[in-house]
């Protein structure tokens, strides 16, 4: 049984940043707690902003992210921060944190930024092999036309088989029979042709496939050769992708994946 946590923020509010009525532009990126993956105890958190400052997404799906820690703090002079917040300051945008585990002192867990405030949800995920904790979040909001979509993000288990199936499992449930689109991205830690990666079918669109029949791959960002973050897109709902690409930067050991996407 899957427990719920949920926080309002604000109410929803209509769209109005990207390019077309019903067009926007998304991110999901796993930046490996804001270090500098090859080269160790440096911060990467303002080389992130810079780049989420030049792509201007509507919305950006943050994983492995921390809140307070000591990790953090070894990279800020000794000084714990928000993770979140740091990044929500540094783009302009608005930050929400959703804490999976206790760590290190402080948190760790997802973010989503967006570039207005709207209402926030976190749903904590099946973990029947007493792995890390993980969870899903998402935002309610309109385009600037009126229509209502929510836009998520996940983090599943790296690890363990059965959790992934699990957590696929809790995701599909909780979505079904939502009447609005979904756009849900993150670091899913699964392949193409893998059974939670099916499982995902399901219900499920891979956005990359409707843009192009060769996806890049996302990890390591360092001569990548396999594919595990995704945005996937609810499957009866129409949708157009007018660009899905990888961001060649090492700020992380994953690629930023980019995308526009226009809901039908």
């Amino acid at each position: 049984m899957r427990t719920i946590f949920l926080v309002a923020v604000s109410c929803m509010i209509l769209w109005s940043a990207a390019p077309a009525q019903d067009t926007l532009r998304v991110m999901t990126y796993n930046i490996y707690h804001a270090e500098q993956p090859y080269n160790k105890g440096e911060s990467s958190l303002r080389d992130i902003a810079s780049l989420i400052n030049r792509e201007r997404p509507d919305f950006v799906a943050l994983q492995e992210i921390d809140e307070m820690t000591d990790r953090l703090a070894a990279l800020n002079d000794s000084r714990p921060y928000s993770l979140t917040d740091s990044l929500a300051g540094l783009t302009g945008m608005t930050g929400y944190f959703g804490k999976a585990i206790d760590y290190g002192g402080g948190g760790y867990g997802g973010g989503l930024l967006s570039v207005h405030p709207l209402e926030f949800q976190k749903v904590m995920l099946a973990n029947p092999e007493e792995g890390e904790d993980r969870v899903l979040l998402f935002v309610e909001a309109k385009t600037a036309s009126g229509k209502p979509f929510i836009f998520g993000g996940t983090h599943l288990d790296h690890q363990s088989a059965a959790n992934k199936i699990a957590q696929v499992g809790d995701i599909n449930e909780y979505f079904a029979g939502e009447e609005s689109p979904v756009l849900l991205g993150g670091d899913f830690n699964f392949t193409p042709g893998s059974e939670p990666y099916l499982q995902m079918q399901q219900q499920w669109v891979d956005a990359a496939l409707l843009f192009n029949d060769e996806p890049e791959p996302t990890i390591p960002s360092k001569n990548p050769d396999r594919r595990i973050d995704y945005f996937f897109l609810s499957k009866h709902h129409e949708w157009e992708v007018i660009d899905f690409r990888t961001i060649k930067v090492d700020y992380s050991d994953h690629l930023p994946v980019m995308a526009t996407i226009v809901i039908r």
